[in-house]
């Protein structure tokens, strides 16, 4: 579509893997969302797998019960908090969002880069949060279709209310001179 097709008013904004097909649920949707849960699904159980060659290879190293207990622990606790923040991010902006402004008790962006290398670390939560969101819907489209519709009611409220928008006058209707 040229810009002189498209309606006027919001676009809704893309999410990763599904573009805008989130709105009207068309363009293989549900095969979009299958295939990025079976992928999470797939990617998590093939980190694991390297994360298990790793653990067997601190055997052979022969590097002690606590060093690899703590490997252990260590990749739980940053895989959970992984898989928390992930998911907490389908539902709020990360970054401060389009409301930073307002004080909206959106989290800070330089917790967001400092959360950046737990989540390395933490990867197979984040895969796992992904997989179980694809499962219900397009992760993230819940926060989406929230700001796209109060953008749209916003967009057609000051539509409906300007004076002498052509746009909202009835064809054939001209407006009044004073």
């Amino acid at each position: 579509m040229s810009d002189a097709q498209q309606p006027a008013g919001p676009r809704p904004e893309p999410i990763r893997f599904f573009g805008t097909t989130w709105v009207n649920h068309d363009g293989n949707y549900g095969l979009r969302r299958a295939a990025v849960a079976a992928g999470s699904l797939l990617a998590a159980a093939a980190g694991a797998l390297v994360l298990r060659f790793g653990y067997e290879g601190l055997g052979i190293a022969r590097v002690g019960s606590l060093v690899s207990m703590l490997v252990v622990v260590m990749f739980a606790a940053c895989s959970a908090l992984a898989f928390r923040r992930t998911w907490e991010d389908f539902t709020r902006r990360p970054d401060g969002g389009k409301d930073a402004a307002q004080g909206s008790g959106r989290s800070d962006p330089g917790v967001e880069r400092s959360m950046q290398s737990i989540r390395v670390i933490g990867f197979i939560g984040v895969l796992l949060a992904w997989f179980f969101r694809a499962l219900a819907e397009a992760p993230g489209e819940k926060l989406h279709r929230a700001e796209y519709e109060r953008e749209c009611e916003l967009h057609e409220r000051r539509r409906a209310t300007r004076a002498g928008n052509p746009a909202a006058r009835a064809p054939g209707r001209k407006r009044k001179r004073r």
